[in-house]
């Protein structure tokens, strides 16, 4: 069993999912348990995907408190304009990955439906 001891590369995770998905589909040998594993995979990654949200948006409302800071009171001096710096680029990691979260989503709702019409033949 491998061990992920600082989580798991979610992009190899669902690549290593599709890639089993998108076999299945193209060797036509889609079963019921499969369309149930991919629907469990769904569920987990939209879990995924609105925790980030959540996590973007008070990100972004630390990002629009620095910059007010920044902004509206200069005599606090450069630090403020760091941690607003800081946050500029953590948002950007996670508007990345969000992008990434909700774009697989959409691409598995379509092998689900693809799997359904495989199975129904």
């Amino acid at each position: 069993m491998k061990k992920d001891t600082f989580g798991i590369n979610m992009r190899q995770y669902c690549r290593d999912h599709e890639s089993t998905v998108c076999r299945a589909v193209l060797d036509r040998s889609v079963t019921s348990e499969l369309i149930d594993l991919h629907r469990e995979k769904i569920r987990i990654l939209q879990h995924e995907r609105l925790v980030h949200l959540i996590v973007t948006v008070m990100v972004v409302f630390v990002e629009l408190f620095a910059v007010n800071l920044t902004l509206l009171h200069p005599e606090l001096g450069i630090y403020p304009a760091l941690v607003m710096l800081g946050f500029a680029v953590l948002l950007g990691f996670y508007f990345r990955h969000y992008f990434f979260l909700e774009n697989t989503v959409q691409r598995w709702y379509r092998l689900l439906d693809e799997m359904e019409s495989t199975i129904k033949e």
